[in-house]
């Protein structure tokens, strides 16, 4: 199987070289690496292009830049990362070589915070949490089958949440497959917001999406810029 890795971006000059030097060794042993941009404004896909195979541009929206990716991508296996996480070395093996030995269509990474402290119990009780929901967020660096993505209808087109609703679709397909090696994910939301903070705030938008309110009034709440 082939693995393509799609990372939806917006304004990531800073880093995104760095992001994606860090795939070299993964898109060496095959992987493709599609970078989808969101009408950034500091040159970020510029600065990808020389790291990746392909560097397109889509909607603004992380649902649907990961939606036009993945219309492109050659993969027999997506893989959706953020920016700002990092994967572990052999990422590739441990996903396509996890599916084939389970059977199973998709699934996801535990995650650690590159920041200590309380974040280290933040990043234990998520994990918990998905795999006692069956939900994962995209911050744990979540892969699929093309066939299950496709069977899923994708990413919905909404503007926060989207990965919560595409793990809801996936599960009527099947379980997930939890890889206990960790992503490494960026604290810098959490250091400037606070992390108590932070995840009253992430359980309050959890509960009102679960009870329907509109994810673009969500976004704005999340502190997305219009």
């Amino acid at each position: 199987m082939k693995l393509s890795i799609v990372m939806p971006v917006l304004n990531e000059a800073s880093g995104i070289e760095a992001a994606l030097q860090m795939l070299a060794p993964i898109r060496a042993r095959g992987a493709e690496v599609i970078v989808v941009d969101g009408s950034s404004s500091d040159g970020t896909p510029e600065l990808a292009r020389p790291f990746a195979d392909r560097v397109i541009a889509g909607p603004r929206g992380r649902g649907v830049q990961m939606n036009a990716a993945a219309a492109v991508a050659r993969g027999d296996v997506l893989l959706f990362l953020h920016a700002d996480t990092r994967l572990p070395g052999n990422a590739d093996r441990l996903v396509l070589d996890g599916l084939e030995r389970t059977g199973r269509a998709w699934g996801r990474f535990d995650v650690r915070f590159d920041g200590g402290g309380l974040l280290a119990l933040v990043a234990l009780m998520m994990n918990t949490r998905s795999r006692l929901s069956g939900i994962a967020t995209g911050d744990q660096a979540m892969f699929v089958t093309r066939a299950a993505f496709d069977a899923a209808g994708g990413f919905p087109p909404i503007a926060l949440m989207e990965d919560v609703a595409f793990s809801a679709r996936l599960k009527r397909i099947g379980r997930s497959l939890c890889l206990s090696e960790c992503v490494i994910t960026s604290a810098r939301r959490w250091q400037r917001h606070g992390v108590l903070r932070t995840i009253l705030l992430m359980w309050k938008l959890r509960l009102a999406f679960y009870f329907g309110a509109d994810p673009v009034r969500l976004a704005r709440a999340y502190g997305y810029a219009e």
